[in-house]
Protein backbone atom coordinates (compact mmCIF):
# COMPACT_ATOMS: atom_id res chain seq x y z
CA UNK A 1 0.00 0.00 0.00
CA UNK A 2 1.37 3.38 -0.97
CA UNK A 3 0.61 4.87 2.46
CA UNK A 4 2.56 2.14 4.21
CA UNK A 5 5.62 2.67 2.00
CA UNK A 6 5.64 6.43 2.42
CA UNK A 7 5.21 6.18 6.16
CA UNK A 8 7.97 3.62 6.43
CA UNK A 9 10.33 6.10 4.84
CA UNK A 10 9.05 8.78 7.19
CA UNK A 11 9.83 6.64 10.20
CA UNK A 12 13.43 6.32 9.05
CA UNK A 13 13.91 10.10 9.39
CA UNK A 14 15.55 11.29 12.60
CA UNK A 15 13.11 12.54 15.17
CA UNK A 16 13.07 16.19 16.18
CA UNK A 17 13.68 16.62 19.86
CA UNK A 18 15.22 19.04 22.31
CA UNK A 19 14.55 22.64 23.21
CA UNK A 20 14.48 25.81 21.18
CA UNK A 21 17.63 27.83 20.59
CA UNK A 22 18.08 31.37 21.84
CA UNK A 23 18.81 32.74 18.36
CA UNK A 24 15.63 33.30 16.32
CA UNK A 25 17.39 32.96 12.97
CA UNK A 26 18.78 29.55 13.96
CA UNK A 27 15.32 28.29 14.93
CA UNK A 28 13.93 29.55 11.61
CA UNK A 29 16.70 27.83 9.64
CA UNK A 30 16.12 24.58 11.47
CA UNK A 31 12.38 24.80 10.88
CA UNK A 32 12.80 25.47 7.16
CA UNK A 33 15.16 22.52 6.92
CA UNK A 34 12.70 20.27 8.75
CA UNK A 35 9.89 21.27 6.38
CA UNK A 36 12.07 21.03 3.28
CA UNK A 37 11.88 24.78 2.55
CA UNK A 38 8.16 24.40 1.96
CA UNK A 39 6.62 27.26 -0.04
CA UNK A 40 3.62 27.59 2.28
CA UNK A 41 5.75 28.33 5.33
CA UNK A 42 5.46 32.02 6.19
CA UNK A 43 8.05 33.74 8.43
CA UNK A 44 7.67 37.44 9.25
CA UNK A 45 10.61 39.09 11.03
CA UNK A 46 9.84 42.17 13.18
CA UNK A 47 12.71 44.27 14.53
CA UNK A 48 12.74 46.98 17.17
CA UNK A 49 13.69 50.45 15.87
CA UNK A 50 15.54 51.08 19.14
CA UNK A 51 17.75 47.95 19.18
CA UNK A 52 18.42 45.74 16.14
CA UNK A 53 19.17 42.79 18.39
CA UNK A 54 15.58 42.94 19.68
CA UNK A 55 13.43 41.15 17.14
CA UNK A 56 10.64 38.61 16.83
CA UNK A 57 9.63 36.01 14.25
CA UNK A 58 5.97 35.34 13.42
CA UNK A 59 5.70 31.85 11.92
CA UNK A 60 2.69 30.05 10.42
CA UNK A 61 1.58 27.90 7.49
CA UNK A 62 -0.53 29.58 4.81
CA UNK A 63 -3.95 27.98 4.44
CA UNK A 64 -4.07 26.54 7.95
CA UNK A 65 -3.93 29.83 9.87
CA UNK A 66 -6.30 32.78 9.63
CA UNK A 67 -4.40 35.62 7.92
CA UNK A 68 -6.69 38.36 9.23
CA UNK A 69 -6.21 37.29 12.85
CA UNK A 70 -2.44 37.13 12.35
CA UNK A 71 -2.26 40.63 10.91
CA UNK A 72 -4.67 42.33 13.30
CA UNK A 73 -3.98 40.48 16.55
CA UNK A 74 -0.32 39.48 16.27
CA UNK A 75 1.73 41.40 13.71
CA UNK A 76 0.27 44.87 14.23
CA UNK A 77 0.38 44.72 18.07
CA UNK A 78 4.00 43.53 17.93
CA UNK A 79 5.06 46.34 15.57
CA UNK A 80 3.30 48.93 17.72
CA UNK A 81 4.83 47.49 20.88
CA UNK A 82 8.38 47.58 19.46
CA UNK A 83 7.90 51.20 18.41
CA UNK A 84 6.67 52.41 21.77
CA UNK A 85 8.81 50.33 24.13
CA UNK A 86 12.47 49.63 24.74
CA UNK A 87 12.40 46.79 27.26
CA UNK A 88 14.66 43.98 28.39
CA UNK A 89 14.19 40.39 27.28
CA UNK A 90 12.66 39.38 30.62
CA UNK A 91 10.10 42.18 30.39
CA UNK A 92 9.33 41.20 26.81
CA UNK A 93 8.66 37.58 27.79
CA UNK A 94 6.36 38.69 30.60
CA UNK A 95 4.40 41.02 28.35
CA UNK A 96 4.24 38.88 25.19
CA UNK A 97 1.19 36.88 26.24
CA UNK A 98 -0.72 40.12 26.89
CA UNK A 99 0.27 41.76 23.61
CA UNK A 100 -0.98 38.92 21.42
CA UNK A 101 -4.71 39.65 21.40
CA UNK A 102 -6.00 36.23 20.39
CA UNK A 103 -8.35 33.88 22.23
CA UNK A 104 -5.62 31.58 23.53
CA UNK A 105 -1.85 31.92 23.99
CA UNK A 106 0.32 29.13 25.38
CA UNK A 107 4.04 29.08 26.11
CA UNK A 108 6.17 26.06 25.16
CA UNK A 109 9.89 25.38 25.19
CA UNK A 110 10.04 22.01 23.41
CA UNK A 111 11.01 21.92 19.75
CA UNK A 112 8.51 19.14 19.07
CA UNK A 113 5.65 21.17 20.56
CA UNK A 114 6.73 24.20 18.55
CA UNK A 115 6.80 22.15 15.32
CA UNK A 116 3.45 20.53 16.09
CA UNK A 117 1.85 23.94 16.68
CA UNK A 118 3.02 25.21 13.29
CA UNK A 119 1.81 22.09 11.48
CA UNK A 120 -1.65 22.23 13.08
CA UNK A 121 -2.37 25.82 12.03
CA UNK A 122 -1.33 27.85 15.06
CA UNK A 123 0.93 30.88 14.80
CA UNK A 124 4.18 30.85 16.78
CA UNK A 125 6.01 33.97 17.94
CA UNK A 126 9.72 33.59 18.78
CA UNK A 127 11.67 36.29 20.60
CA UNK A 128 15.38 36.66 19.98
CA UNK A 129 17.34 35.52 23.03
CA UNK A 130 14.46 33.47 24.44
CA UNK A 131 13.97 29.71 24.35
CA UNK A 132 10.21 30.10 24.71
CA UNK A 133 7.68 29.78 21.90
CA UNK A 134 4.47 31.80 22.24
CA UNK A 135 1.77 29.80 20.46
CA UNK A 136 -1.29 31.80 19.40
CA UNK A 137 -4.47 29.97 18.43
CA UNK A 138 -5.16 30.95 14.82
CA UNK A 139 -6.43 27.70 13.29
CA UNK A 140 -8.63 28.25 10.25
CA UNK A 141 -8.94 24.93 8.48
CA UNK A 142 -11.16 24.90 5.39
CA UNK A 143 -14.42 22.95 5.78
CA UNK A 144 -17.66 22.59 3.88
CA UNK A 145 -20.96 23.96 5.06
CA UNK A 146 -23.34 21.93 7.20
CA UNK A 147 -25.75 20.10 4.89
CA UNK A 148 -28.29 17.27 5.04
CA UNK A 149 -26.99 13.74 5.67
CA UNK A 150 -26.15 11.89 2.47
CA UNK A 151 -26.06 8.30 3.76
CA UNK A 152 -29.06 8.53 6.11
CA UNK A 153 -32.11 10.18 4.61
CA UNK A 154 -34.14 12.36 6.98
CA UNK A 155 -37.93 12.51 6.67
CA UNK A 156 -38.75 14.00 10.04
CA UNK A 157 -36.11 15.38 12.36
CA UNK A 158 -33.04 17.63 12.29
CA UNK A 159 -31.55 17.93 8.82
CA UNK A 160 -28.01 18.92 9.77
CA UNK A 161 -25.10 16.52 9.52
CA UNK A 162 -21.50 16.30 10.60
CA UNK A 163 -18.70 17.72 8.47
CA UNK A 164 -15.01 16.87 8.16
CA UNK A 165 -14.08 19.45 10.81
CA UNK A 166 -13.79 18.06 14.33
CA UNK A 167 -14.61 21.34 16.09
CA UNK A 168 -17.72 21.82 13.96
CA UNK A 169 -18.87 18.33 14.91
CA UNK A 170 -18.30 18.83 18.63
CA UNK A 171 -20.18 22.14 18.48
CA UNK A 172 -23.19 20.41 16.86
CA UNK A 173 -23.28 18.00 19.80
CA UNK A 174 -22.76 20.63 22.49
CA UNK A 175 -25.52 22.76 20.97
CA UNK A 176 -27.92 19.91 21.76
CA UNK A 177 -26.53 18.98 25.19
CA UNK A 178 -25.94 22.17 27.15
CA UNK A 179 -24.77 20.39 30.26
CA UNK A 180 -21.50 20.75 32.19
CA UNK A 181 -21.24 16.96 32.53
CA UNK A 182 -20.42 16.55 28.84
CA UNK A 183 -16.75 15.57 28.61
CA UNK A 184 -14.48 15.86 25.57
CA UNK A 185 -10.95 14.48 25.62
CA UNK A 186 -8.59 15.02 22.69
CA UNK A 187 -5.92 12.65 21.43
CA UNK A 188 -3.67 12.46 18.39
CA UNK A 189 -3.43 9.23 16.42
CA UNK A 190 -1.06 8.50 13.55
CA UNK A 191 2.70 8.87 13.76
CA UNK A 192 2.74 10.91 10.53
CA UNK A 193 -0.74 12.41 10.04
CA UNK A 194 -1.19 13.30 13.75
CA UNK A 195 -4.96 13.15 13.32
CA UNK A 196 -7.05 14.77 16.04
CA UNK A 197 -9.43 12.37 17.79
CA UNK A 198 -12.14 13.48 20.19
CA UNK A 199 -13.69 11.12 22.76
CA UNK A 200 -17.00 12.50 24.03
CA UNK A 201 -19.28 11.16 26.75
CA UNK A 202 -21.55 12.33 29.57
CA UNK A 203 -20.06 11.88 33.01
CA UNK A 204 -22.49 10.22 35.38
CA UNK A 205 -24.34 8.43 32.57
CA UNK A 206 -21.54 6.66 30.72
CA UNK A 207 -19.92 3.65 32.38
CA UNK A 208 -16.48 4.75 33.59
CA UNK A 209 -14.95 1.35 32.83
CA UNK A 210 -16.11 1.55 29.21
CA UNK A 211 -14.81 5.12 28.89
CA UNK A 212 -11.39 4.10 30.20
CA UNK A 213 -11.33 1.07 27.92
CA UNK A 214 -12.07 3.23 24.88
CA UNK A 215 -9.31 5.68 25.85
CA UNK A 216 -6.78 2.91 26.32
CA UNK A 217 -7.60 1.31 23.00
CA UNK A 218 -7.37 4.59 21.10
CA UNK A 219 -4.13 5.53 22.83
CA UNK A 220 -2.69 2.12 22.01
CA UNK A 221 -3.21 2.50 18.25
CA UNK A 222 0.08 2.26 16.40
CA UNK A 223 -0.51 3.38 12.83
CA UNK A 224 1.07 5.87 10.48
CA UNK A 225 -2.05 7.68 9.30
CA UNK A 226 -5.80 7.93 9.91
CA UNK A 227 -7.81 8.96 6.85
CA UNK A 228 -11.28 7.81 7.85
CA UNK A 229 -13.18 6.49 10.86
CA UNK A 230 -12.87 2.88 9.67
CA UNK A 231 -9.14 3.03 10.47
CA UNK A 232 -10.03 3.53 14.13
CA UNK A 233 -12.91 1.05 13.98
CA UNK A 234 -10.74 -1.82 12.75
CA UNK A 235 -8.01 -1.17 15.30
CA UNK A 236 -10.14 -0.98 18.45
CA UNK A 237 -12.82 -3.59 17.74
CA UNK A 238 -12.86 -6.74 19.83
CA UNK A 239 -12.90 -9.22 16.94
CA UNK A 240 -11.15 -8.25 13.73
CA UNK A 241 -12.22 -11.42 11.87
CA UNK A 242 -16.01 -11.04 12.09
CA UNK A 243 -18.15 -9.73 9.24
CA UNK A 244 -20.55 -8.00 11.63
CA UNK A 245 -20.01 -4.31 12.51
CA UNK A 246 -19.04 -3.98 16.17
CA UNK A 247 -19.10 -0.17 16.19
CA UNK A 248 -21.94 2.04 15.02
CA UNK A 249 -21.17 4.91 12.65
CA UNK A 250 -23.42 7.84 11.81
CA UNK A 251 -23.27 11.32 10.34
CA UNK A 252 -26.36 12.55 12.22
CA UNK A 253 -25.75 14.68 15.35
CA UNK A 254 -29.14 13.76 16.83
CA UNK A 255 -28.23 10.05 16.63
CA UNK A 256 -24.99 10.70 18.52
CA UNK A 257 -26.76 12.76 21.17
CA UNK A 258 -29.35 10.03 21.68
CA UNK A 259 -26.63 7.44 22.21
CA UNK A 260 -24.70 9.71 24.58
CA UNK A 261 -27.84 10.04 26.68
CA UNK A 262 -28.01 6.24 26.81
CA UNK A 263 -24.49 6.06 28.26
CA UNK A 264 -22.44 5.37 25.15
CA UNK A 265 -19.20 6.98 24.00
CA UNK A 266 -18.69 8.91 20.76
CA UNK A 267 -15.38 8.92 18.88
CA UNK A 268 -15.02 11.93 16.59
CA UNK A 269 -12.26 11.91 13.97
CA UNK A 270 -10.85 14.92 12.16
CA UNK A 271 -11.30 14.61 8.41
CA UNK A 272 -14.47 12.49 8.26
CA UNK A 273 -18.17 13.25 8.85
CA UNK A 274 -18.81 9.80 10.32
CA UNK A 275 -18.72 9.54 14.11
CA UNK A 276 -18.20 6.18 15.82
CA UNK A 277 -20.44 5.13 18.71
CA UNK A 278 -19.39 2.47 21.23
CA UNK A 279 -20.41 0.06 22.52
CA UNK A 280 -22.77 -1.10 19.77
CA UNK A 281 -25.16 -4.02 19.98
CA UNK A 282 -26.89 -5.87 17.14
CA UNK A 283 -30.37 -4.41 17.67
CA UNK A 284 -29.03 -0.84 17.36
CA UNK A 285 -28.48 -1.28 13.63
CA UNK A 286 -32.24 -1.60 13.13
CA UNK A 287 -33.04 1.59 15.00
CA UNK A 288 -33.34 5.00 13.41
CA UNK A 289 -33.55 8.39 15.17
CA UNK A 290 -36.85 8.91 13.38
CA UNK A 291 -38.36 6.07 15.41
CA UNK A 292 -38.53 8.51 18.32
CA UNK A 293 -39.92 11.40 16.27
CA UNK A 294 -43.23 9.76 15.37
CA UNK A 295 -46.03 7.65 16.83
CA UNK A 296 -44.85 4.64 18.82
CA UNK A 297 -47.11 2.21 16.95
CA UNK A 298 -45.89 3.35 13.55
CA UNK A 299 -42.30 3.21 14.79
CA UNK A 300 -42.79 -0.33 16.13
CA UNK A 301 -44.34 -1.48 12.86
CA UNK A 302 -41.48 -0.02 10.82
CA UNK A 303 -38.90 -1.58 13.11
CA UNK A 304 -40.52 -5.00 12.77
CA UNK A 305 -40.56 -4.43 9.03
CA UNK A 306 -36.82 -3.83 9.09
CA UNK A 307 -36.17 -7.04 10.99
CA UNK A 308 -38.31 -8.96 8.50
CA UNK A 309 -36.61 -7.32 5.54
CA UNK A 310 -33.20 -8.16 7.02
CA UNK A 311 -33.96 -11.88 7.06
CA UNK A 312 -35.75 -11.71 3.70
CA UNK A 313 -32.71 -10.07 2.14
CA UNK A 314 -30.44 -12.88 3.34
CA UNK A 315 -32.68 -15.93 3.00
CA UNK A 316 -35.06 -15.35 0.05
CA UNK A 317 -32.69 -16.48 -2.70
CA UNK A 318 -31.26 -19.37 -0.66
CA UNK A 319 -34.67 -20.74 0.36
CA UNK A 320 -35.96 -20.53 -3.22
CA UNK A 321 -32.88 -22.38 -4.46
CA UNK A 322 -33.17 -25.06 -1.76
CA UNK A 323 -36.86 -25.68 -2.52
CA UNK A 324 -36.40 -25.86 -6.28
CA UNK A 325 -33.28 -28.00 -6.11
CA UNK A 326 -33.73 -30.33 -3.11
CA UNK A 327 -37.20 -30.02 -1.61
CA UNK A 328 -39.71 -29.84 -4.46
CA UNK A 329 -42.20 -31.71 -2.30
CA UNK A 330 -42.58 -28.68 -0.04
CA UNK A 331 -43.81 -26.50 -2.94
CA UNK A 332 -47.56 -26.53 -3.69
CA UNK A 333 -48.31 -28.49 -6.86
CA UNK A 334 -49.78 -25.59 -8.79
CA UNK A 335 -46.83 -23.34 -7.99
CA UNK A 336 -44.34 -26.13 -8.74
CA UNK A 337 -45.85 -26.71 -12.18
CA UNK A 338 -45.60 -22.98 -12.89
CA UNK A 339 -41.98 -22.82 -11.78
CA UNK A 340 -40.97 -25.90 -13.75
CA UNK A 341 -42.72 -24.47 -16.82
CA UNK A 342 -40.67 -21.28 -16.53
CA UNK A 343 -37.42 -23.24 -16.22
CA UNK A 344 -38.21 -25.63 -19.07
CA UNK A 345 -36.19 -23.68 -21.63
CA UNK A 346 -33.51 -22.42 -19.21
CA UNK A 347 -30.19 -24.15 -20.01
CA UNK A 348 -28.55 -23.51 -16.61
CA UNK A 349 -29.06 -25.02 -13.15
CA UNK A 350 -31.01 -22.97 -10.63
CA UNK A 351 -27.86 -22.05 -8.69
CA UNK A 352 -26.31 -20.53 -11.83
CA UNK A 353 -29.50 -18.53 -12.46
CA UNK A 354 -29.44 -17.10 -8.95
CA UNK A 355 -25.73 -16.28 -9.00
CA UNK A 356 -25.91 -14.61 -12.43
CA UNK A 357 -28.78 -12.35 -11.38
CA UNK A 358 -27.27 -11.59 -7.97
CA UNK A 359 -23.93 -10.64 -9.53
CA UNK A 360 -25.68 -8.56 -12.19
CA UNK A 361 -27.51 -6.62 -9.50
CA UNK A 362 -24.33 -6.12 -7.45
CA UNK A 363 -22.60 -4.73 -10.55
CA UNK A 364 -25.52 -2.37 -11.18
CA UNK A 365 -25.45 -1.26 -7.54
CA UNK A 366 -21.74 -0.43 -7.71
CA UNK A 367 -22.17 1.30 -11.06
CA UNK A 368 -24.96 3.44 -9.66
CA UNK A 369 -22.76 4.48 -6.72
CA UNK A 370 -19.64 5.27 -8.78
CA UNK A 371 -21.38 7.01 -11.67
CA UNK A 372 -21.97 10.79 -11.55
CA UNK A 373 -25.05 11.65 -9.51
CA UNK A 374 -26.90 13.05 -12.51
CA UNK A 375 -26.94 9.70 -14.34
CA UNK A 376 -26.22 7.15 -11.61
CA UNK A 377 -29.86 6.40 -10.60
CA UNK A 378 -30.97 6.30 -14.23
CA UNK A 379 -28.26 3.79 -15.13
CA UNK A 380 -29.10 1.46 -12.24
CA UNK A 381 -32.88 1.58 -12.74
CA UNK A 382 -32.88 1.29 -16.55
CA UNK A 383 -30.10 -1.31 -16.42
CA UNK A 384 -32.05 -3.48 -13.98
CA UNK A 385 -35.26 -3.30 -16.03
CA UNK A 386 -33.58 -4.00 -19.34
CA UNK A 387 -31.32 -6.77 -18.07
CA UNK A 388 -34.11 -8.51 -16.17
CA UNK A 389 -36.59 -8.43 -19.03
CA UNK A 390 -33.99 -9.34 -21.64
CA UNK A 391 -32.66 -12.24 -19.55
CA UNK A 392 -36.16 -13.72 -19.16
CA UNK A 393 -37.08 -13.29 -22.83
CA UNK A 394 -33.77 -14.80 -23.95
CA UNK A 395 -34.32 -17.83 -21.75
CA UNK A 396 -31.21 -17.36 -19.60
CA UNK A 397 -33.20 -17.18 -16.35
CA UNK A 398 -36.75 -17.74 -15.21
CA UNK A 399 -39.11 -14.93 -14.25
CA UNK A 400 -39.35 -16.25 -10.67
CA UNK A 401 -35.60 -15.82 -10.19
CA UNK A 402 -35.78 -12.17 -11.22
CA UNK A 403 -38.59 -11.60 -8.72
CA UNK A 404 -36.72 -13.34 -5.88
CA UNK A 405 -33.47 -11.44 -6.53
CA UNK A 406 -35.35 -8.13 -6.77
CA UNK A 407 -37.11 -8.79 -3.45
CA UNK A 408 -33.78 -9.62 -1.77
CA UNK A 409 -32.13 -6.48 -3.12
CA UNK A 410 -34.97 -4.12 -2.28
CA UNK A 411 -35.30 -5.55 1.24
CA UNK A 412 -31.67 -4.66 2.02
CA UNK A 413 -32.40 -0.98 1.39
CA UNK A 414 -34.84 -0.82 4.32
CA UNK A 415 -31.98 -1.05 6.82
CA UNK A 416 -31.01 2.36 8.25
CA UNK A 417 -27.29 1.54 8.54
CA UNK A 418 -25.18 0.69 5.50
CA UNK A 419 -22.75 -1.41 7.57
CA UNK A 420 -25.45 -4.03 8.11
CA UNK A 421 -26.45 -3.86 4.43
CA UNK A 422 -22.98 -5.05 3.48
CA UNK A 423 -23.31 -7.91 5.97
CA UNK A 424 -26.52 -9.12 4.30
CA UNK A 425 -24.78 -9.05 0.91
CA UNK A 426 -21.98 -11.31 2.14
CA UNK A 427 -24.18 -13.75 4.05
CA UNK A 428 -26.61 -14.00 1.12
CA UNK A 429 -23.94 -15.46 -1.17
CA UNK A 430 -22.77 -17.88 1.53
CA UNK A 431 -26.32 -19.15 1.99
CA UNK A 432 -26.79 -19.57 -1.77
CA UNK A 433 -23.75 -21.82 -2.05
CA UNK A 434 -24.72 -23.86 1.02
CA UNK A 435 -28.34 -24.31 -0.06
CA UNK A 436 -27.21 -25.45 -3.53
CA UNK A 437 -25.40 -28.42 -1.97
CA UNK A 438 -27.33 -29.31 1.20
CA UNK A 439 -30.66 -27.51 0.88
CA UNK A 440 -32.66 -26.39 3.89
CA UNK A 441 -30.50 -28.48 6.24
CA UNK A 442 -27.48 -26.42 5.22
CA UNK A 443 -29.40 -23.19 5.74
CA UNK A 444 -30.42 -24.24 9.25
CA UNK A 445 -26.89 -25.36 10.11
CA UNK A 446 -25.36 -22.14 8.80
CA UNK A 447 -27.95 -20.08 10.69
CA UNK A 448 -27.08 -21.87 13.92
CA UNK A 449 -23.38 -21.14 13.37
CA UNK A 450 -24.13 -17.45 12.73
CA UNK A 451 -26.22 -17.17 15.90
CA UNK A 452 -23.52 -18.85 17.97
CA UNK A 453 -20.91 -16.56 16.45
CA UNK A 454 -22.97 -13.47 17.21
CA UNK A 455 -23.50 -14.61 20.78
CA UNK A 456 -19.73 -14.81 21.27
CA UNK A 457 -19.01 -11.30 19.97
CA UNK A 458 -18.23 -8.31 22.19
CA UNK A 459 -18.27 -4.58 21.54
CA UNK A 460 -15.81 -2.93 23.95
CA UNK A 461 -16.51 -5.80 26.31
CA UNK A 462 -20.32 -5.58 26.03
CA UNK A 463 -22.09 -8.71 24.64
CA UNK A 464 -23.03 -7.97 21.04
CA UNK A 465 -26.27 -9.94 21.17
CA UNK A 466 -27.63 -8.10 24.21
CA UNK A 467 -30.46 -8.20 25.32
CA UNK A 468 -31.03 -11.63 23.75
CA UNK A 469 -27.83 -13.27 25.00
CA UNK A 470 -27.59 -12.63 27.88
CA UNK A 471 -31.35 -12.27 28.07
CA UNK A 472 -32.50 -9.05 29.75
CA UNK A 473 -36.24 -8.60 29.89
CA UNK A 474 -36.27 -4.90 30.85
CA UNK A 475 -34.15 -3.94 27.86
CA UNK A 476 -36.60 -5.57 25.43
CA UNK A 477 -38.70 -2.40 25.52
CA UNK A 478 -36.70 -0.82 22.72
CA UNK A 479 -35.74 -3.76 20.49
CA UNK A 480 -38.59 -5.11 18.36
CA UNK A 481 -41.11 -2.56 19.63
CA UNK A 482 -40.67 1.05 20.63
CA UNK A 483 -42.34 1.60 23.97
CA UNK A 484 -43.67 5.06 24.93
CA UNK A 485 -40.92 7.61 25.56
CA UNK A 486 -41.67 8.10 29.29
CA UNK A 487 -40.94 4.42 29.91
CA UNK A 488 -37.66 4.64 27.98
CA UNK A 489 -36.29 7.78 29.58
CA UNK A 490 -34.30 7.35 32.74
CA UNK A 491 -32.66 9.84 35.02
CA UNK A 492 -28.91 9.54 35.39
CA UNK A 493 -27.35 9.38 38.81
CA UNK A 494 -25.16 12.40 39.35
CA UNK A 495 -22.51 12.77 41.95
Amino acid sequence: MRIGRSLKRAKEKPTTDGTLLCEVSENVKRLMKELGHSSDLSVRMIESPHQKSVKAAVIHLDGLADGNIINENIVNPLIQWFKENNQTLTEMEERASHILTVSQVTVKESWQEFLSAVLTGDTVVLLNGSTKAFIASTKSQPSRAITEPTSQTVIRGPKDSFTENLRTNTSLIRARIQNPDVRLESLKVGSVTQTDIGIMYIQGIADESIVEEVKERVKGIDIDGVLESNYIEELIRDDSATIFPLLLNTERPDAVVGNLLEGRVAIIIQGTPFVLIVPAIFSQFFQSPEDYYQNQYISSFLRMLRFGAFFLSMYASAIYLALVTHHQGLIPTTLLVSLMGQRENVPFPAVVEILVMEMAFEILREAGIRMPRAIGPAVSIVGALILGQAAVEAGFVGAAVVIIVAISAISSFTLPNTSLVNVTRGIRFMLIFISAFIGLYGILLFTLCIWLHMSSLRSIGVPYFTPFAPFRLKEQRDVFFRFPLPSLLKKSSRK
